[in-house]
């Protein structure tokens, strides 16, 4: 069996142990366990086949700026093609659109497996569909139905256009403007930092722009719009001004635009372009959890395949024995494997709760699934960012010189993960949006939520898994406390910021040992089920 299709089974396995998954089974009848387990081997077939091979060439081939446009990488263009014909591109969008309509849960399922295959060509992917899916909850009905069916198919691509020289994630001093010109607005300003801003793998590319529209201070004068790089055939005041020499995702042009008078579309009210585009993010903020997910898993592997196969070390007058067998070894490759999946389960874990967010009827459960989701997305965002970057870099290790060097893969595993815990919200960013929105603002019901559901899930756990709930249990106690004393810091805010990260890493420390007796238990399921077989 090869590693991709062991990850699918790996992942099939976790998610029928996640709590609400059988609930969403229910609803879905079509997503039964076999149905599922086919999809996800599927998708792992062609992340093998089609995009495996593409990952080291593409990092070492790069990309191109030739008469003012992108070039790609060699095969980027028709494996993207590939990758939405076979369906993989609208999984969970509706089918009256293209889409598959199967929920996010099995969507995020896949996902790693396609970023563990070529995560520079995925970036162009997970930008288009998530732009799908906010022209389908917030553009006008024309929009929406020239745009997302063409999105769904590859047929056309997008963008978020967010980040200027000046205006990072400050973004309320951006100063990219859109003006009403009759009936049209026109935008004019620059936009940095943008994925796939311009490429050859789509005949037309939608950017999701965020300009000023009034002189009101911050975010409130900010309207969001779709600008087209070209209308009616031709150029639509969208240039590329370069694309940036960078650390690693080689295959992914990020690149400086230019607008001149770019005709754009609202989305949206005018005023609100920043909570429209939010739409947007928390899809991509899961998304960057699997990204990291998928490199993780990859790098797992390689150093696991490594230390099985290298042979070095014992007593001298014997053959050396496989470097697995030395307990430090043994000790590195097991916090390689917890830490992948212990983060496999925690994005199993939040995609779920997204699914039963949408389909649950209105009411205090839902309100209670939407309080824990945007608990969760902090966390699954910047942790499976670390995690993709931290296990490259543990995986390096057990290879020593031979994981510096560019005949391994970790080397470029390691540079590719490193910008994740930048974009779409960088780790302080991600602190402040859980100390001051999750749980200040919102008056700690995110917090209750994940507490509740994570004492619920142990209580269910405790006869599989009685030491690691045990020790779950006590750190899920301890975050409680500190939450309540970071809840009265309000009045000290310098202070309650200073310490906002830490913050943000004892909440990880907490889903992480829940996660483990969960992955613990699982374990314990599987064995009891192979004596019976036996």
């Amino acid at each position: 069996m090869s590693l991709f299709q062991r990850q699918a089974e790996w992942t099939a396995d976790l998610l029928r142990i996640t709590p609400g998954w059988q609930r969403v089974q229910a609803l879905r009848p079509d997503c039964d366990d076999v149905t599922v387990a086919t999809i996800l081997s599927q998708a792992a077939a062609f992340a093998e086949s089609v995009l495996g091979p593409l990952n080291t060439k593409a990092d070492r081939q790069g990309c191109v700026l030739a008469e003012g446009r992108v070039r790609t990488p060699d095969g980027f263009a028709e494996a993207f093609k590939a990758y939405a014909e076979a369906g993989w591109l609208g999984m969970d969008r509706p089918e009256a659109i293209g889409g598959q309509a199967l929920p996010l849960s099995l969507q995020a399922a896949c996902a790693p497996l396609f970023e563990r295959g070529c995560v520079a060509l995925m970036m162009a992917a997970g930008a288009s569909r998530a732009a799908a899916h906010l022209l389908l909850e917030a553009a006008d009905e024309t929009t929406a139905s020239e745009w997302v069916p063409k999105l769904v198919s590859g047929e056309w691509a997008a963008t978020i256009c967010i980040s200027e020289p000046d205006a990072g994630s400050d973004v309320g001093r951006l100063r990219t403007k859109a003006r009403p010109v009759g009936e049209e607005w026109h935008i004019t300003g620059s936009k940095c930092w943008i994925s796939f801003g311009d490429h050859d793998m789509a005949s037309r590319i939608g950017h999701c722009l965020l300009a000023r529209t009034s002189d009101e201070p911050g975010v409130k004068g900010i309207s969001l719009f779709l600008v087209p790089d070209t209308i009616d055939g031709r150029r639509n005041g969208v240039c590329v001004e370069r694309i940036e020499d960078k650390m690693g995702l080689h295959g992914s042009p990020t690149c400086v635009l230019r607008f001149e008078e770019a005709r754009g579309i609202p989305i949206g009210p005018e005023g609100r372009g920043l909570p429209q585009l939010f739409t947007m993010i928390e899809l991509m903020r899961l998304s960057t959890g699997c990204q990291g997910l998928g490199i993780a898993s990859a790098a797992a592997d390689c150093a696991e395949s490594y230390a099985a196969e290298r042979r070095q070390g014992g007593p001298a007058h014997k053959p050396p024995v496989s470097i697995a067998s030395h307990p430090d070894v043994r000790r590195q490759l097991l916090e390689i494997r917890t830490r992948t999946e212990i983060l496999r389960a925690a994005v199993l874990e939040l995609a779920v709760s997204m699914d039963l967010a949408r389909i649950e009827p209105e009411g205090e459960q839902q309100r209670d699934l939407a309080d824990f989701c945007g608990w969760m997305l902090p966390l699954v965002k910047n942790f499976g960012a670390e995690t993709g970057f931290d296990v490259a870099n543990r995986a390096i290790q057990v290879l020593g010189g031979a994981g510096y060097t560019k005949e391994w893969p970790l080397e470029q595993y390691l540079r590719d993960a490193r910008v994740m815990s930048i974009y779409e919200g960088t780790t302080g960013m991600q602190a402040l949006d859980l100390l001051t929105r999750r749980l200040w603002r919102d008056g700690g019901r995110g917090l209750d939520s994940f507490l509740k559901r994570a004492r619920q899930d142990l209580a269910d756990l405790v006869t599989l898994a009685p030491q690691d709930t045990e020790t779950a249990g006590r750190v899920l106690d301890d975050f409680e406390r500190l939450s309540g004393q970071m809840m009265a810091m309000q009045t000290t805010p310098d202070q309650a910021l200073y310490l906002a990260d830490a913050y943000l890493s004892a909440a990880w420390n907490a889903l992480f040992v829940w996660m483990t007796a969960r992955v613990a238990a699982g374990r314990y399921r599987a064995d009891v089920i192979e004596e019976v077989a036996a």
